[in-house]
């Protein structure tokens, strides 16, 4: 007779949780990708970066031979990713009600039920740390930082942690002259300037990455509908609008910067923070030149007492579950952690420019 599986078991968890469709985010995906070796089997994860090279071969006399040339040297860093873990509670009250789009006389039992719920509680529970890591990779991109407030629970801090990438605070930002939709705004010249910031580091530009207030106010510049007026004469791109994969997000067109060829893309992703108040995780007045794949988000293991044993498992992996359970109140809890960091691969990949529009 074949084994009845065991859906409480952390493994059986882990698999079920890899069956879990997983919520599109635009900057974490687009920029932050995880690759094979992203995910670390160590408490701490490394990140290794050198920058770019543009030094040329020397002229060497004839009888010399050859002169040789330094190696160019890298840095490896040593981050410990922060401890993301939310849980949920089953009592039996919520076995007995009826659950959310279920027909009010349904026959489901109380371990259907239980089974509905615990994949909808992972589901969810994935999706609140899938908005945590995208608001890594926006805050990596923004400050070249991040930093992590621990909570002890719900409402009390702990620590605040602060990752700072390279020691500095301000190579990857650029700052205009003149507002883009004020008289004297220089928005293409602005734009080319971070391009060439980039491309002095060997980096390649390819997204102007806009608030919304800077999307609209970009399509209001009396140059840019010039240039892209058919009879202008000059071949400066196209906007068409169109809605991308990602929620919130729009692919504007894709515009000429000198030679740059960016595709202009506004980001209106939003999150509720720990007060209940809507956030943007861009700022409506601010802009980024970048690549795709100008990161990648790595993973610590996990270390946690698994349901049934009494030894402590090390795990590694993107999401991390673990059942509970309090038999004297007839409480199952449900936990799904995960360890994270945003981390560049390169030396400031990315040029950031905070209110570029507005008063």
């Amino acid at each position: 007779m074949p084994a009845e599986l065991n859906f409480f078991d952390t493994y059986a968890l882990i698999a079920l949780t890899e069956e879990i469709v997983p919520r599109a985010t635009f900057f974490r995906d687009r920029y932050f990708p995880t690759g094979d070796g992203d995910i670390f089997a160590a408490d701490k994860v490394l990140t290794e970066y050198r920058k770019g090279d543009r030094r040329m071969a020397a002229f060497v006399a004839p009888r010399v031979g050859d002169i040789p040339m330094d190696r160019q040297g890298y840095s490896i860093r040593e981050y410990q990713p922060a401890y993301i873990a939310n849980s949920r509670l089953l009592t039996l009250d919520d076995l007995q009600k009826r659950g959310f789009g279920e027909a009010i006389y349904a026959n489901s039992t109380p371990a259907q039920r239980a089974a509905q719920l615990q994949l909808r509680d992972l589901t969810d529970l994935d999706a609140r740390i899938t908005r945590r890591e995208e608001w890594m990779a926006v805050q990596t991109m923004i400050n070249n930082a991040c930093t992590m407030q621990e909570y002890i629970d719900d409402k009390t801090k702990g620590e605040e942690n602060k990752v700072q990438f390279y020691d500095t605070t301000s190579e990857h930002t650029y700052t205009v002259s003149n507002k883009w939709d004020a008289s004297q705004g220089d928005f293409f010249g602005d734009v080319k300037a971070m391009c060439r910031l980039l491309s002095k580091r060997g980096l390649h530009a390819a997204d102007l990455v806009l608030g919304t207030d800077a999307a609209d106010a970009i399509l209001e510049i009396d140059k840019v509908q010039k240039l892209l007026d058919k009879n202008s004469g000059i071949i400066i791109g196209q906007i068409d609008p169109q809605l991308s994969q990602y929620d919130g997000v729009v692919f504007m067109g894709i515009l000429n910067f000198g030679g740059f060829r960016l595709n202009l893309i506004c980001v209106d992703e939003t999150y509720e923070d720990e007060a209940g108040r809507e956030q943007k995780y861009f700022p409506a007045t601010s802009a980024m030149v970048t690549a795709p794949g100008c990161g990648h988000m790595m993973y610590g293991q996990v270390t946690q007492i698994d349901y049934g044993t009494t030894v402590f498992t090390t795990h590694t992996g993107k999401r991390i579950p673990k059942f509970g359970i309090n038999q004297d109140k007839d409480i199952r809890k449900l936990r799904l952690a995960a360890r994270p960091l945003a981390a560049p691969k390169t030396y400031c990949p990315y040029i950031y420019a905070a209110s570029v529009v507005g008063g």
